[in-house]
């Protein structure tokens, strides 16, 4: 008798198994800002490497401007958008109650952009320059006001040109003395141009970072505060199931980069590219199974752009350095996290820039940590 309890418990629990595993996946949209591209690696791995399934979800992938992001996760028409932390607290000042649940950039991703031979040896040395910015909105106006209010300066103290999204060609032509950008790709644009001889008198750039002088917070998950009351698993799930993603695209960006090629039209596809990637990527999880420290990881990817470099011409490897370079805005100790005195170093930079009035408001609820630490803080 006892011996056939125990057939039929073990059986009930087979079948269970059987039927969680088959149970059906939710599907879910993940509203994401600008176009396909390498840099959403994590997202293109979450999909091709399971971790949104095993977490659940059937993931499909969305692309539209932040403003939109922000109105359909807000009246949960979708439930996860990803957004910069400056549009959560601006929508939070219109009344849209969105959380921010998770931290994909651990670093601001806008920096200043000078030739070498400007000699810039503190910011306060701006006073009086030539400094391009797309215009006055968005990221790079906010990495602006910050870095200015930094060095003790204002807008008043510079000449601010807007230039568009074209400040590696503005660069080259001279017509700025220094330029906002996104540290991870328009830089590495410049130098291209240097290196190509078809950047007037530069030879070479320096970079002044964002996250250098004062931490901003970054892009991440949003979700409804309706989201949140009705149905924490699921974000709890969905932000643990990025985390798994990120991580995975950190430590092994050969794999990630190939996971992006099914999502992104516009990655170069060289057959002898990818047959070295794919041999890359196998042996760095073979690296990875001896599970190596953050900085051994970070010095075998600096060892893989060597590699590469020695085998592929430098416009193949482009979107790949673009890869490592955004890996470097991702990594943390702890990733996911975002802390209270970056949002008030943001909500004071808005403050600054006039876009807030006279209420600042309270940030402590903007943002919860909660989910992507499990469910508890």
């Amino acid at each position: 008798m006892f011996k056939l309890i125990r057939i039929i418990s073990l059986f009930a629990l087979l079948s269970a198994w059987i039927c969680s595993a088959q149970a059906p996946l939710a599907e879910e949209r993940i509203l994401l800002t600008f176009v396909p591209n390498v840099q959403f690696a994590p997202f293109y791995v979450g999909i091709e490497k399971g971790f949104f399934a095993k977490a659940g979800f059937d993931v499909r992938l969305e692309h539209l401007q932040e403003p939109e992001v922000l109105d359909l996760v807000a009246v949960r028409q979708a439930d996860f958008g990803v957004v910069s932390g400056e549009q959560v607290i601006l929508a939070r000042s219109r009344g849209r109650d969105v959380v921010y649940i998770f931290e994909w950039f651990q670093q601001y991703p806008v920096a200043l952009v000078h030739s070498d031979a400007l000699k810039l040896t503190d910011l306060e040395q701006l006073r009086g320059l030539k400094v391009g910015i797309p215009g006055r909105f968005g990221a790079n106006y906010s990495g602006l006001t910050t870095l200015l209010s930094s060095a003790g300066l204002s807008e008043s103290d510079i000449e601010v040109n807007e230039i568009g999204f074209n400040a590696a060609e503005v660069v080259c032509l001279g017509a700025v003395d220094a330029a906002m950008v996104y540290a991870n790709n328009e830089p590495l644009q410049i130098r291209d141009r240097a290196a190509a001889g078809d950047c007037g008198d530069i030879t070479d750039v320096e970079v002044i970072t964002v996250a250098s002088q004062v931490d901003l917070v970054s892009n991440g998950l949003i979700v409804s505060r309706s989201l949140l009351e009705a149905a924490p698993d699921s974000a709890t799930a969905m932000a643990l199931a990025l985390k798994e993603a990120l991580q995975f695209s950190i430590n092994n960006p050969a794999a990630a980069y190939l996971a992006s090629l099914r999502h992104v039209d516009t990655l170069p596809g060289d057959e002898s590219l990818i047959a070295e990637l794919e041999a890359v990527a196998e042996r760095q999880a073979q690296f990875l199974a001896a599970k190596p420290d953050r900085a051994g990881v970070a010095e075998s990817r600096a060892e893989l752009l060597r590699q590469l470099a020695e085998q592929f011409d430098a416009s193949v490897l482009t979107q790949f350095q673009v890869l490592l370079n955004t890996i470097e805005l991702w990594d943390a100790d702890q990733l996911g996290v975002s802390a209270l005195a970056s949002w008030e170093a943001m909500r004071d930079t808005l403050a600054l820039m006039g876009f807030l009035g006279g209420e600042l408001g309270d940030l402590s609820d903007a943002f919860s940590n909660e989910y992507v630490l499990g469910g508890s803080e």
